[in-house]
């Protein structure tokens, strides 16, 4: 019986997750219970798109990428796919009926990695659409569980938290993208020399996605909202601690929050929404 394989397929999905993700791991612990393997499947997915680009250097990426790209439109067509990570991930779009534009749009970013990119304005936008906020989206779609009124309402908020996320991201792996595999996402910046004053504008832009994307967690079905506020406080913690460092530091070391301070967020999380206090 296929069942049992679904089974496998959402194992594998919850695995790759916690394997790469504490911090999302813990988010998705405190979704409601049939929230969880949604976006446990979501998750597997954006993860091995984003492991074909970064890490799988002694390989053709491209095309792996391309070979992953058709067996995710595959899968969903058919309803199966033997990986079990894209099997999971197909019952989702087809459950939900995530739009296909959202995948093709996560895949477009996932191929801009692929070359060397001098990021312009509009690059950047489009860069961080695909990566980042059509994710949110793809989230979105699970909490709203077919309320399209619901989803049109929570879909602004749901963007400018995927942005807010990934610019703490660009910032928080700045060292490595730069050194390693030579990228730098940020438009007119030169991080050879990068300055304060230009981390203080990327920092700027990340506190108004923060403050506007607060509004759109207060307003998501109590299914979600705790997993989602988790995450949200995790990055305002992890973003707080990129404030305080100089652009030179943040160009010398990987910030971090540690797992034990992890814990104390989730509790606290768990208390401000008992408390009704987001």
């Amino acid at each position: 019986m296929k069942e049992m394989f679904d089974q496998l397929s959402a194992r594998c999905s919850k695995l790759t997750t916690k394997s790469y993700s504490t911090s999302f791991s813990f988010g998705i612990y405190f979704l409601g219970k049939e929230l969880r393997q949604p976006i446990y499947a979501i998750y597997g997915f954006v993860r091995l798109a984003d492991e074909i680009v970064d890490s799988f250097h002694n390989f053709d990426k491209k095309y792996l990428l391309e070979k992953f790209k058709r067996d995710t439109f595959e899968a969903i067509e058919l309803g199966i796919s033997l990986n079990p990570v894209l099997n999971s991930f197909q019952r989702v779009v087809n459950e939900y009926q995530i739009d296909h534009e959202l995948i093709r749009l996560f895949l477009k970013s996932m191929e801009m990695d692929l070359e060397d990119q001098l990021y312009t304005e509009d690059l950047y936008q489009e860069y961080i659409l695909g990566s980042a906020e059509v994710v949110g989206l793809m989230c979105l779609k699970v909490f709203t569980n077919g309320d399209q009124a619901e989803y049109n309402r929570l879909r602004p908020f749901a963007m400018k938290l995927g942005s807010a996320f990934q610019k703490v991201n660009f910032l928080r792996d700045v060292k490595a993208d730069h050194q390693s595999l030579n990228r730098n996402y940020f438009p007119n910046v030169n991080l050879t020399v990068f300055c304060d004053q230009e981390k203080r504008k990327i920092e700027q832009e990340i506190e108004d996605e923060f403050k506007d994307a607060l509004l759109g967690i207060k307003m998501l079905p109590a299914s979600s909202r705790n997993g989602v506020y988790l995450s949200y406080i995790y990055y305002k913690k992890l973003f707080n601690k990129i404030k305080n460092l100089s652009a030179e530091k943040i160009m010398t070391e990987r910030i971090r929050i540690p797992n034990h301070h992890k814990i104390g967020l989730m509790f606290d999380s768990m208390i401000r929404h008992k408390l009704n206090a987001i």
